[in-house]
Formats: structure tokens, sequence, C-alpha cells
């Protein structure tokens, strides 16, 4: 059996296991299999495979990254690459939240009486502020390059492996030295991450077992237009705009993408980080989409950090749902402002923990929505954080193969395999 089969096995099983378990009577076991299994040995199982992925995380894109730019370093292309990867996520997360605004416009998930009774002073949301632009742009270059790696600062290990490995490819035979120790170094790595998916079908099970026993399905019911609307959003974002960009500017088959695609979008879902994906997320487009490492090392760790197409529409979906729950009108204007205001802020929040929701609470307050809001949806966001984790890694793996036919860095060979 294949590992992706596997996988999948293990995902099917952990839903309908901790389903299963969420809707039975009450018995005598209940606590012991709440606290032994559910919360005790699942949840160190799952905690464990999480924090395995992680701790590849900073190692494998400094590395990686090191090697990518060592070897572009010296003919220049990098300016070139950064901009079309950077304007590529952009531009995809500006359709994404456009698309999750008309689906709600449409679908009006947040209309009628049913929500008014629950919008009480009782209904309370603390948001994190988002960091001023000016502190962004200055906080992505790293004063300590050790101190960014140790917290896990994505966007400032991303800057110090550019310039370390744009000065190796400029260091002549000093640094050809340096740039084959770490091509043995990344090698290693790519092993370790292989060991860790032979494991992966028990982490996984593990995870989605836990969440959704925890979860059940009584809020989905009660959030069920607003939870298909950004389901739907979400669908039509993967299988018609991720797969149209591939095909406009690739000529590449969308189904043979899809197919390699699988086991990316089960991590994805299973972890809901895109960080703890990076690591099968770069290994497939490099093994089985054929794109190179000095882009994939590139357009896979800034897409983890900065690509949030799957928060977009989540946010787009919710910002009418609120509007609608408190029967608020913002107009063309505010929806404009909507689009704009989460396209940036997906850089500009990058680096903060929950990001989804504090961009969401930036976005309520351009225009003029009660932040309170958000409370009405945070029961189910943990269900759409693992739907909108696998479309972003998606988006990732669309955006590298993109940026590398562009480049004349794919094998199309080793992708129609």
């Amino acid at each position: 059996m294949t590992l992706t089969n596997k996988i999948f096995i293990a995902m099917a099983a952990g839903i309908a296991f901790g389903s299963i378990a969420n809707v039975l009577p009450e018995s005598a076991y209940d606590a012991w299999l709440e606290q032994v299994v559910f919360l005790g040995l699942f949840d160190v199982v799952g905690s464990i495979f999480v924090a395995s992925l992680k701790l590849l995380v900073v190692p494998m894109v400094f590395v990686s990254l090191t090697c990518g730019t060592a070897s572009l370093g010296s003919h220049g292309n990098m300016g070139a690459m950064a901009a079309k990867t950077v304007g590529l996520y952009l531009m995809t997360t500006a359709i994404a939240i456009t698309i999750a605004l008309s689906m709600a416009l449409i679908i009006e998930p947040g209309s009628g009486d049913q929500f008014n009774s629950q919008l009480t002073t009782d209904a309370s949301y603390q948001a994190k502020n988002a960091p001023p632009l000016k502190d962004v742009l200055i906080n992505i270059i790293p004063s300590n390059p050790i101190k960014a790696m140790a917290e896990g600062n994505m966007l400032q290990v991303i800057v110090f492996a550019l310039l370390f490995g744009i000065a190796i490819s400029r260091s002549g035979e000093f640094g050809a030295k340096i740039a084959k120790s770490f091509e043995s170094l990344n090698e290693v790595i790519m092993e370790m991450v292989m060991i860790l998916m032979r494991l992966a079908p028990y982490g996984i099970f593990c995870l989605l077992a836990k969440i959704f026993y925890a979860t059940g399905f009584e809020l989905i019911q009660q959030l069920f237009a607003y939870f298909m609307t950004v389901v739907m959003a979400l669908l039509f974002h993967g299988a018609v705009i991720y797969t149209g960009i591939l095909k406009l500017f690739t000529g590449l088959s969308p189904i043979k993408f899809l197919k390699h695609m699988r086991p990316i979008m089960m991590f994805g879902f299973s972890t809901a980080s895109s960080n703890a994906t990076m690591p099968v997320t770069l290994e497939t487009v490099e093994e089985k989409m054929g794109v190179k490492n000095s882009v994939a090392s590139f357009t896979v760790p800034l897409g983890a950090t900065i690509n949030m197409d799957g928060t977009a529409i989540m946010q787009g979906v919710a910002t009418v749902f609120i509007a609608q729950a408190y029967q608020i009108d913002i107009g063309l204007v505010g929806y404009l402002t909507v689009i704009l205001t989460a396209t940036l802020a997906s850089i500009g929040t990058a680096g903060v923990p929950g990001v989804g929701l504090v961009t969401l609470a930036l976005v309520l307050q351009q225009v003029g929505l009660p932040v309170e809001g958000i409370a009405l949806i945070i029961g189910v966001d943990r269900l759409l954080d693992m739907l909108r984790t696998a479309l972003n890694v998606t988006g990732d793996s669309v955006v590298s193969c993109v940026v590398a036919k562009s480049e004349n860095a794919i094998d199309i060979n080793t992708f129609n395999r």
C-alpha cells in the first residue's frame, strides 16, 4: 500500500472514530475515554507528530534556501524570481477574497433572525493587535539570525538564508566548498523528512480523532450556511482558479498536479499548519513535480509564510456574515476595502500567532464592523482552519510550478511520471 493511501485511511479512520465517540450516549467510561484515550494517548502522539514536523522547518528552510540561492546568486535571477513569486501570491489572495465576498453576498449566510438572539453583550472577542507597517518592514531584517531561528521567525530566516546564499555564490573557491557541504546537509535533512512521513498515518489518525471528538458537529449545524459558504469558496478556488492558473501559465496537466498534491493536502488538513506541512510540500514539489531546488527552496517557504488564500476566503465570508448578522450595510466601498486590506495584511501579519483571526479583526475594524462578531464563528474556525490550510499548501505548490516554468527550472518528465 502506498503512503498516500495509508494517510487517507488514517484520516478517514480518525474522523470516524472521533465523531462516533462524540455522539455516543454518556456512560461510566466517558471520563476514562476522554482523559486517557483522547486527551491522553491521542493528544500526546498527535502533538509529538506535529512537533517532529516543526523541528525540521527552520533547518530545512535555511539549508535548502541557502543551496538554492547559492546556485542562482551568481546569475542575478533572484530579483526577478522574487518579484514573480510575491506578485502571484498577492494576486491569488485578492482573487480568493473576491470569490468569497461574491459567494457570501449571493448565499447570505448571516441573513434572517436566527443570529440576532445571539448578538448580546456576552458575545465578545479580544483580538491581538496587528503590528504597524513600519515595524513589519523593520522586523523583516534579522538583528540576530540565531534568535530568529530559535523563535521560528520565518521571514527573518528567509532573508538571512538569501543573504548567506548570495555571499556563498560570490566567494569563489571557498564558497564552492561551503555550497557542497550544504548540499550534503540538505540530502540528510530530506531523509529525515522521509523517516517522519513513514510515521505520518499514526500521527494523523491521533490528531483527527482527538479534534473530531472534542468538536463534534453541533456547531456546524448551528452555523451550517456560514460553514458551507466557506467550504464552497475553498473548493472553487482550488479546483477552478488554481488549476486554471497552472494550465494557463505552464500548460501542465491539472489532473496530474492534483494527484501529486494528495499527500500534501492531507498533511495540511491534519496539521492545520502550513509550516508543519512545509517539509512534505518541499519534498513533493521537488521529487514528484520536478521543480528544481533553486526555485522550490524559495517559493515554498515564502508561500508558507505569506500565502493565505484560504484565510482570505474565511475573512471574506466572515465579513459578510457578521455584517448581515448585525444588519449593517458596509456598501461597495466597504467590500473593496476588505479586498485591499486582507490582501496587504497577508504579508503584514505573517509572523503573528493566530494570524487568520488577527487579520479578520483588522479587516472588521477598517470597515466599521464590531470585532465582537468573531465570537459567533470562532467555534467552527478550527475545522475550517484545517480546510483552508489544505488550500494554502496547494497554492504554494501551484506558484512553485508556475515560477519554475518561467525560469526553465522544472523537469516536465518528472511531473508527468
